[in-house]
């Protein structure tokens, strides 16, 4: 029995959006360890022996410490052979995936990645969204909205003043504090979305200019997970015209 680790990208919700490569590992999986964000039904291309084992995280509520799941993956390894790790999107943005990696390879396990659809990319195009577009964006920035020290990131301050697409992952709870900041900037006209469970069956979307979603997310009751979409690009959303001028003549 050698001991292997496998981290897979489950991609963003759907289950017919993982690669090939990562059905083809979790059918050779002796061990799937897996998270809030990859669609369970994943879980039957395993092989019936196979431990199946959740170790989610997900802020403010009864979680996984990294510090144990990457024990776990050792342990796990050590004693059934092929540990899957199965991770929403991709693993390797915002995944500590090479964390899990780099700590398994310190006792000798081999490592293999397979990379999976993000979030980041396909929530938005879930939705009608390009993150770019010739003649709207040339470019899009990635960012966290949840650092180590549960601050903004200073990068999502320097995209602020970027013609970019300003992708936003794990920040709903922040999402007062990053509208604020755009307007603080004289960018509260920017279209934005919020897309909560994007493209799963359950997905549902606000869309509008940044000074309004904070009220659209209360009041359209958007949960976590959420992707947020700052941008021109917004503007390319089949509805986001009625939405504008629904929700200018709502405080008019």
């Amino acid at each position: 029995m050698q001991p292997k680790l496998t981290l897979v990208g489950a991609g963003p919700g759907d289950g017919e959006l993982i690669t090939l490569k990562g059905i083809r590992a979790l059918k050779q999986a002796d061990v799937v360890l897996y998270d809030d964000l990859a669609n369970a039904s994943l879980l039957d291309f395993a092989p019936a022996h196979a431990l199946k084992t959740y170790v989610g995280k997900r802020a403010g509520k009864l979680s996984f410490s990294q510090e144990a799941i990457n024990t776990l993956i050792v342990r796990l390894a050590q004693e059934h052979g092929h540990v899957v790790r199965l991770k929403g999107g991709d693993p390797y943005v915002f995944g500590r995936g090479f964390e899990e990696a780099d700590y398994a390879r310190q006792y000798g396990i081999d490592c293999q990645v397979v990379p999976g659809v993000s979030s980041c990319i396909a929530v938005p195009a879930s939705q009608g969204i390009p993150v770019t577009s010739r003649g709207v964006s040339e470019s899009f920035w990635v960012i966290t909205g949840t650092t180590r020290d549960g601050e903004l990131s200073d990068d999502l301050r320097l995209a602020v003043q970027s013609k970019a697409t300003v992708v936003v992952l794990m920040g709903l709870n922040k999402v007062g504090e990053i509208c604020a900041m755009f307007c603080q900037a004289g960018r509260g006209h920017l279209p934005m979305a919020v897309i909560q469970n994007g493209t799963r069956a359950d997905e549902q979307s606000v869309v509008g200019q940044v000074w309004s979603i904070p009220q659209l997310v209360e009041e359209h009751g958007v949960g976590a997970p959420a992707v947020l979409v700052i941008g021109d690009v917004v503007s390319l959303h089949p509805s986001y015209l009625a939405e504008c001028l629904h929700n200018v003549s709502l405080v008019s």
